[in-house]
C-alpha cells in the first residue's frame, strides 16, 4: 500500500516582536488595551511629531523669506554704491590743499598789486622842461622829424578830403574748407563715442560743450592749452569746460600737465 505524501503548506509568518498585534494579543502584556485602543497613544505621538515637523517647515519658510529680503536690499545697496562711484567719485577733483593753494596765490597777487599801486602813487612826477637847441639836429633826429611831419600832413589831408582812415582789423582764425569741416566732425564723433553715454547724445547741451572744447584744442595745435583759453562765456563757463576736460583726460585723449606750475592740457587724440 503506497503512502500518499502530505501536501506542502506555506509556513505561517512569524509575528514580529514589536508588532502592535503582538502587543495587543500577547499574554506577556496583560495591561495592553483591547481592540483598537492601542492606536490612541501611538497616534498621539504621531500628531506631536507632525506638529513639530510643521513648525520646523514654517521656520524654514520664514528664514527663506528673510534671506530673500536681505538679498534684495543688499543688491540695491551695491547698485547705489556703484552709481555713486560713477557719478560722484572724481579722481581729478580738487582737494582741500588745492583750495588753500588758490587762496594763497590770490592773496600774493593782491599784495603784489597793492605794492605796485603804492609805488606808483609815491613816485614823484617827472618835470617837463623845454629843450633849447643850440646845435643842429643829427641825421637820425632829422629823419624822425621828417617822418612825423609826413604822417601829420597825410592825416590832415585825409581829414580834409573827408575819407575814412583805414583801421587795421583783427586777424581771426582761418576759415575751414568743406573737407576740413567734415574731417573735424568725424574726429569729434569718434571721440564722443569713446566717452560715457551722456556725451554721445543723451544730453545735447553737454555734447555741444564737448565739441566746443575739442575745437579749442584743434584751433591751437602743437602746444598746451590752458583752461582759460577754452572758455566761451556765458555758454561755456569754467565748470562745463572742466567737466569735459575730466572726461577727455580719463579716456587719455587729452593729457594734463602741471610740471611748469601752470595747468596745461595737451591734445593727443584717440589712442591707437
Amino acid at each position: 500500500m503506497s503512502t500518499v505524501p502530505a501536501p506542502q503548506r506555506t509556513p505561517l509568518r512569524r509575528v514580529s516582536q514589536g508588532s502592535l498585534f503582538r502587543l495587543s494579543r500577547s499574554g506577556a502584556y496583560p495591561d495592553a488595551p483591547h481592540g483598537l485602543g492601542f492606536l490612541e497613544p501611538a497616534l498621539g505621538e504621531l500628531l506631536d511629531e507632525v506638529e513639530a515637523l510643521n513648525n520646523s517647515v514654517q521656520a524654514m519658510r520664514n528664514l527663506g523669506d528673510a534671506l530673500s529680503s536681505f538679498n534684495e536690499s543688499f543688491a540695491s545697496w551695491l547698485y547705489v554704491m556703484n552709481m555713486n562711484a560713477l557719478t560722484v567719485d572724481w579722481p581729478q577733483a580738487p582737494t582741500a590743499a588745492s583750495y588753500e593753494l588758490a587762496k594763497r596765490r590770490a592773496a600774493e597777487e593782491d599784495a603784489a598789486a597793492a605794492h605796485a599801486a603804492e609805488v606808483a602813487a609815491n613816485r614823484p612826477p617827472t618835470p617837463i622842461s623845454p629843450v633849447s637847441r643850440t646845435t643842429a639836429p643829427s641825421a637820425d633826429e632829422a629823419g624822425n622829424e621828417t617822418v612825423l611831419a609826413n604822417a601829420t600832413a597825410a592825416s590832415a589831408t585825409t581829414a580834409a578830403s573827408g575819407s575814412k582812415v583805414p583801421v587795421k582789423k583783427k586777424v581771426g582764425k582761418p576759415k575751414l574748407t568743406t573737407k576740413e569741416k567734415r574731417e573735424r566732425g568725424l574726429l569729434m564723433e569718434k571721440v564722443a563715442n569713446t566717452l560715457p553715454l551722456e556725451y554721445r547724445g543723451s544730453e545735447p547741451n553737454l555734447r555741444r560743450w564737448l565739441e566746443q572744447v575739442i575745437e579749442g584744442f584743434l584751433d591751437r595745435p602743437g602746444r598746451g592749452v590752458g583752461i582759460v583759453e577754452l572758455l566761451k562765456p556765458p555758454d561755456l563757463n569754467q565748470a562745463r569746460v572742466n567737466k569735459c576736460l575730466i572726461a577727455l583726460v580719463n579716456r587719455k585723449v587729452v593729457q594734463k600737465d602741471n610740471s611748469t606750475g601752470a595747468v596745461l592740457y595737451h591734445w593727443h587724440g584717440l589712442p591707437a
